[in-house]
């Protein structure tokens, strides 16, 4: 499996991309995954975000990050699609990705509902509309041989039985799923049950722990977590983390495992690196860092 982390990591420490590309390189760490921004906004424009705008060249950007030793596991394009603006944002935003992907180097985008109930339209009519949305970005993403991921963060995808129904939008390999440990946890929900569900359709997972106080605070209210202040394998959601890693072992999948947790400027993801090592060591699961 290939260990991969997002960049909201250092979001809080006010870090560009190319400083993500720098702590991926000292921590022996080839793969990499960002938000990326349809426009322009002054955080990210005078070096203080760690995401990628989608106005910076594709194939410049993949040639620089190449001397880093580092390629994109996914790329985050999740403007929610449940509610009445998903059509008008965020079908956009996804398709102006896909070809940016391409040639970026990049196999897979995530996308995804929104945290809530969508308001003024029913749970089918959400439906509905997502899955309209997800055949017109699919035509797409087939065209470019991009996976479409749909993250499990929001109110439909934090439920398996509407999941499954999303997964079947389209009958195409190039819809998948994007396992989160963490939302899956904090929504109320088993992770380790979700993976065994979903085990063939699993194409990246979000690693993310979940610490007690904020279990014991929101668990069952709440279906995402923004940022895990909580090193993986530090919290209430370790034991599951590592179920699932063994699920996934036994079933063979060999994609990324990207860690999501506040980083503090390193400290933090860097704790929680180690531990994602070791316990993949300890499952006998090889960590793949050969970047093509």
């Amino acid at each position: 499996m290939q260990i991969s982390f997002h960049t909201d990591a250092f979001n809080s420490a006010y870090w560009n991309f190319e400083r993500c590309l720098k702590w991926a390189e000292a921590n022996d760490v080839h793969f990499i995954e960002c938000g990326v921004i349809d426009g322009v906004s002054w955080i990210h424009g005078l070096g203080y975000q760690p995401h990628v705008a989608l106005y910076e060249d594709p194939l410049l950007l993949r040639r620089k990050m190449e001397n880093y030793g580092v390629r994109f596991s996914q790329i985050d394009a999740a403007y929610p699609l449940s509610g009445r603006d998903g059509p008008l944002y965020g079908v956009p935003y996804v398709l102006k990705a896909i070809p940016w992907a391409k040639h970026a180097g990049c196999p897979r985008i995530a996308t995804t509902d929104g945290l809530h109930q969508p308001p003024g339209i029913s749970d089918e009519e959400a439906m509905a509309l997502m899955k309209r949305s997800y055949e017109q970005i699919i035509e797409v993403a087939e065209a470019y041989e991009i996976t479409i991921n749909i993250e499990v963060h929001g109110y439909f995808t934090t439920n398996p039985d509407r999941l499954a129904e999303m997964l079947e939008f389209c009958q195409s390999p190039f819809l998948r799923m994007n396992l989160d440990t963490g939302n899956s946890f904090i929504a109320g929900r088993d992770p380790v049950e979700f993976c065994r569900r979903f085990r063939e359709k699993i194409n990246h997972v979000h690693v993310k722990d979940v610490s007690s106080s904020l279990a014991a605070a929101v668990r069952g209210q709440e279906t995402g977590i923004a940022v895990s202040h909580c090193a993986i394998g530090d919290g209430v959601n370790a034991e599951n983390i590592r179920q699932v890693l063994m699920i996934l072992r036994d079933y063979g999948y060999n994609g990324p495992l990207s860690m999501e947790c506040e980083g503090q400027g390193g400290p933090m993801i860097e704790r929680s690196l180690r531990w994602l090592r070791a316990t993949l060591q300890e499952l006998g699961i090889p960590e793949e860092k050969s970047v093509p």
